[in-house]
């Protein structure tokens, strides 16, 4: 397993929030994955307007995972709603 972290910007209202972050974590155990950390990084003002918001919720995730299972991650959260913007960086062992 490689290590990754995953940046992912929620919207900022609980009601979508909490659902959406849970819904990762789920994701992530699901295709085999074990989360190392997840830190919230906070609500911050967008560059520009993503699905009609001007501010998004940050959580940082770094976390162990095969690699040829973040394309099957990456499927899934481009179906998630409640997610604006997701990265997958490969981080140093």
């Amino acid at each position: 397993m490689r290590p990754y972290e995953l940046t992912v910007i929620f919207p900022t209202e609980e009601e979508l929030y909490r659902p959406a972050k849970e819904s990762v974590s789920a994701t992530l155990k699901e295709l085999g994955g074990e989360i190392v950390k997840e830190d919230e990084l906070g609500e911050r003002q967008l560059a520009y307007e993503i699905k009609d918001r001007m501010r998004g919720r940050y959580v940082l995730y770094v976390y162990k995972l095969p690699p040829e299972k973040v394309i099957a991650a990456e499927k899934v959260f481009k179906l998630e709603t409640n997610i604006l913007k997701y990265l997958f960086i490969r981080a140093e062992d």
